[in-house]
């Protein structure tokens, strides 16, 4: 069984490198001068790809429940971070979005090159002020222009079944920006575990939670109502 998963798996990575080389080039190539929405969902074409490519090979499914709770205009979504998966997912499926991220991330070849065609807002981890700052003031940049912001509290992939410090940033663009905050929570880390290079089939499933009014509450109650939601329904859910 391990062995048939680990070349599935294997599988599933050359077809990683090669799209990733393909989409990243192509879009750098024919579609780097175009408006952020044409050259935005190009890119993504990728991502899409990725999440059909781990169904085809490696038998992983999604489900999404609550998708109606996705306001009709910007909002900053606060997502469980557990592993690379919902990184792709979510920036396809939430859509026009921009992924707050560390900015080595765009220095990667292919990798970086195809990211930066969909506008993320970087941050350098070395000037935690500075980043709070920028991230505040790109935030609010791209929530004027119609983009919702996508952010992980956590700030870095938690292990399933482990939880960490939910940080403010997120919550405080919605408030500066009197926006709902979404929390979406799911069970990725199961499947596609984080760090490791087998993944596993199932059905990962994503939930998004009622909004919460960045006009009634503050920031710090924002971040804690996410993190409880967030942290419940993940515990609901399957478990590999």
């Amino acid at each position: 069984m391990i062995l048939l998963t680990a070349s599935r798996s294997l599988l599933f990575y050359v077809g990683f490198a090669l799209s990733l080389i393909w989409f990243s080039t192509t879009g750098i190539l024919l579609f780097s001068f175009f408006p952020h929405r044409i050259r935005s969902n190009y890119a993504l074409c990728w991502n899409r790809f990725i999440i059909f490519w781990l169904h085809v090979t490696c038998g992983l499914k999604v489900t999404v429940v609550g998708k109606e709770n996705l306001p009709a205009t910007p909002y900053v979504a606060l997502a469980k971070h557990q592993s690379s998966w919902e990184t792709y997912f979510l920036q396809y499926f939430l859509a026009p979005v921009s992924i707050v991220l560390k900015r080595e991330l765009l220095k990667l070849p292919f990798f970086g090159w195809g990211l930066s065609l969909t506008d993320p807002i970087p941050i350098d981890r070395g000037s935690p002020k500075q980043a709070l700052k920028q991230t505040l003031a790109q935030g609010k940049a791209r929530i004027g222009q119609g983009i919702s912001v996508l952010v992980f509290p956590e700030g870095t992939r938690t292990n399933a079944g482990k939880e960490a410090k939910y940080a403010r940033g997120g919550a405080n663009i919605a408030v500066a920006s009197q926006v709902p905050a979404v929390p979406i929570a799911h069970n990725g880390g199961e499947y596609w575990p984080s760090g490791g290079f087998l993944k596993f089939p199932g059905t990962i499933t994503v939930k998004i939670g009622k909004p919460i009014s960045s006009v009634e509450h503050g920031s710090r109650e924002i971040t804690e109502q996410a993190k409880v939601w967030i942290e419940a329904e993940v515990e609901k859910m399957d478990k590999r």
